[in-house]
C-alpha cells in the first residue's frame, strides 16, 4: 500500500487541525450577509485573505486568529459558479434548516424559533475571531467591523461572542474539548483512546481524508486504486472541508434542579455520581470506564492515553450506562466488530460556552443566554454528524435501548427516560429539555488557495 501524501498545513485553514480555541479566552462567531455584486464581495473578501490563520506550527503564538468559512449562498454571493455548487455535497447544498426534522430540531428547537439572520439563507459568510486578551478581542473585532464599512455591501446579520470558562469546562460543570479523534500526519499523539480500536488493546489514527478533502479516506485505505473520496471540484476540493455550527442554548438550572430531585430516589449515589451517569464523565472529564467510583484528583484530561478505553468489557452498561452522552456519540467498540461500525462517525469538535456562567447552588433560571456553539468538522456531514446525530442521540435503537434519546440532548418525544443498568436498573424520568437549538448552519471551510480563487473569482 502507497504511503498517504503528506498534509498541506499551510493550505490548511487552522482551526480545523489545531485546537487553539481552549488557547484562546475569547471568541466570536460573526455572520455576514453580501448585498452587492460578486465582484465588489471579492474584494472585500480578498483583504480578509493575509489574515487568515493556517495549520502551519507557530513559531509564536499569535494575540489573535481569524478563519473564514461559507455557506452555499454565500459562495453563490461571492461569484461561484452554479455548476461548481453542484459539486458540493447535497447536505451541504441544502442547509442545516431544511434537514430540521432528520435532526430533531422541533418545537423550541424548529427553525422558525431561530435567531434572527440563521437558517433563513441570508448568512453568506462566517468569521471565526479568537483572541488571548479583551483588549485583542475588542481589536480584531473593529477592524472586522471597519474592512466591511469601507467595503459597502456587507454587514454583520448575527453574531455570538463566547468567552472559555474557567477549567475549559461548559455550563452544566462538565470539563470538554478534550476527547478529539487522531488523525493521520495531524495528530498521531491523540492515538491512544482517539483513534480506531484494533485487536490486542491497539489503536491506529483516521486517515486524515475523514476529515481534509483531497486526501484519501477510511475507504481509499481498502480501495485497491486508492481512489479519493467525493470533493468539491477544481481548487475547492483541497485542503477543505465541511463545518457544522450550532448555537445551543443550556438551561442550566432546570437541569441542576431535574439531577437533584431524581437523586434523592437513585440508590446507588448521589447527583454528582447520577450526573456522571448521563454523561459518561465525571465534572473532571475522567470517564466511568475507568473511574467507576469517582472522580480523581490527579486525573489530566488532557494527558495523552487519558480517553485510552473502550467499552468491550462493559457489554452490560454497568460502568458506563449504554445510555451515556459520551457512549452515544462515540462508541468505540460497544456497537461490536471491533469498533468498525463506529470510527467512521468520528468528527473533530470545536466550540465554545457563551454567556456568563450560572452561579453554584442556584436552582432558577436567572434569565441570562447561556449555552454552548457547537462546531465540528468532517469530511461528510451526512456521514460523520448526521450520522451521530440521528440515529445514535435522538435514537436508542441501535444500543438496544428504543426509543430512548440522549438524555442530556434529547427532549420527551422519545421515550421521555433514560435507562441506567445496574443490578435493579434505575428509570431517569421524565426526560425534560435541556439544550434548545437556537440557530445553525451547514458550511464549508475553503483551503488558503481556494479562498484565493474565490477571491480572484477563477473558483468554477
Amino acid at each position: 500500500m502507497s504511503e498517504d501524501p503528506p498534509l498541506e498545513l499551510a493550505d490548511i485553514q487552522g482551526d480545523i487541525l489545531r485546537a487553539y480555541g481552549n488557547a484562546y479566552d475569547h471568541t466570536s462567531y460573526a455572520f455576514v450577509r453580501i448585498d452587492c455584486e460578486p465582484e465588489q464581495a471579492q474584494a472585500w473578501f480578498s483583504g480578509l485573505l493575509a489574515h487568515v490563520t493556517t495549520a502551519a506550527p507557530w513559531a509564536r503564538k499569535p494575540l489573535t486568529t481569524l478563519n473564514v468559512a461559507l455557506t452555499a449562498n454565500g459562495l453563490a454571493a461571492l461569484g461561484v459558479s452554479d455548476e461548481a455548487i453542484a459539486s458540493f455535497a447535497d447536505e451541504f447544498r441544502q442547509g442545516m434548516a431544511a434537514r430540521a426534522q432528520l435532526l430533531g430540531d422541533a418545537g423550541p428547537s424548529a427553525p422558525r424559533e431561530w435567531e434572527p439572520g440563521l437558517g433563513t439563507g441570508d448568512a453568506h459568510v462566517l468569521l471565526t475571531i479568537n483572541a488571548q486578551e479583551a483588549a485583542d478581542h475588542r481589536r480584531a473585532l473593529g477592524k472586522m467591523e471597519a474592512a466591511m464599512a469601507d467595503a459597502g455591501g456587507v454587514a454583520v446579520i448575527s453574531q455570538v461572542d463566547a468567552q472559555l470558562l474557567h477549567g475549559a469546562r461548559e455550563h452544566f460543570g462538565f470539563a470538554d474539548g478534550f476527547a478529539e479523534p487522531a488523525i493521520a500526519g495531524a495528530t498521531e499523539d491523540r492515538v491512544a483512546g482517539g483513534g480506531v480500536p484494533e485487536k490486542h488493546g491497539r489503536w491506529r489514527a483516521l486517515a486524515a481524508g475523514e476529515f481534509i478533502l483531497g486526501y484519501p479516506d477510511e475507504d481509499s485505505n481498502v480501495d485497491r486504486h486508492r481512489r479519493l473520496p467525493s470533493a468539491p471540484d477544481g481548487p475547492l476540493g483541497r485542503n477543505s472541508t465541511y463545518m457544522v455550527w450550532r448555537k445551543l442554548r443550556q438551561d442550566v438550572a432546570l437541569w441542576r434542579r431535574t439531577i437533584a430531585a431524581a437523586a434523592e430516589r437513585y440508590p446507588l449515589g448521589d447527583a454528582e455520581k447520577l450526573a456522571a451517569k448521563v454523561v459518561g464523565r465525571w465534572h473532571d472529564g475522567a470517564p466511568l470506564e475507568t473511574h467507576p467510583d469517582g472522580p480523581d484528583p490527579s486525573f489530566d484530561a488532557s494527558a495523552n492515553g487519558a480517553n485510552d478505553f473502550r467499552y468491550g468489557a462493559d457489554r452490560d452498561g454497568r460502568r458506563c450506562p449504554l445510555g451515556a452522552h459520551i457512549r452515544r456519540s462515540n462508541p468505540r467498540d460497544a456497537l461490536g466488530n471491533e469498533g468498525k461500525l463506529s470510527f467512521r462517525h468520528r468528527m473533530i469538535r470545536r466550540g465554545m460556552p457563551y454567556g456568563p456562567p450560572l452561579p453554584d447552588g442556584v436552582l432558577h433560571d436567572d434569565g441570562a443566554d447561556r449555552g454552548l456553539v457547537f462546531v465540528s468538522f468532517q469530511a461528510s456531514i451526512f456521514r460523520q454528524f448526521e450520522g451521530v446525530q440521528t440515529p445514535w442521540i435522538n435514537d436508542g435503537d441501535i444500543f438496544g435501548l428504543g426509543t430512548d434519546k440522549d438524555f442530556l440532548l434529547g427532549d420527551g418525544s422519545g421515550s421521555g427516560k433514560m435507562t441506567i443498568q445496574g443490578r435493579k436498573p434505575f428509570f431517569l424520568t421524565p426526560q425534560e429539555t435541556f439544550v434548545v437549538t437556537r440557530g445553525g448552519e451547514y458550511l464549508f471551510v475553503p483551503g488558503i488557495s481556494a479562498l484565493q480563487a474565490i477571491a480572484d473569482g477563477v473558483a468554477g
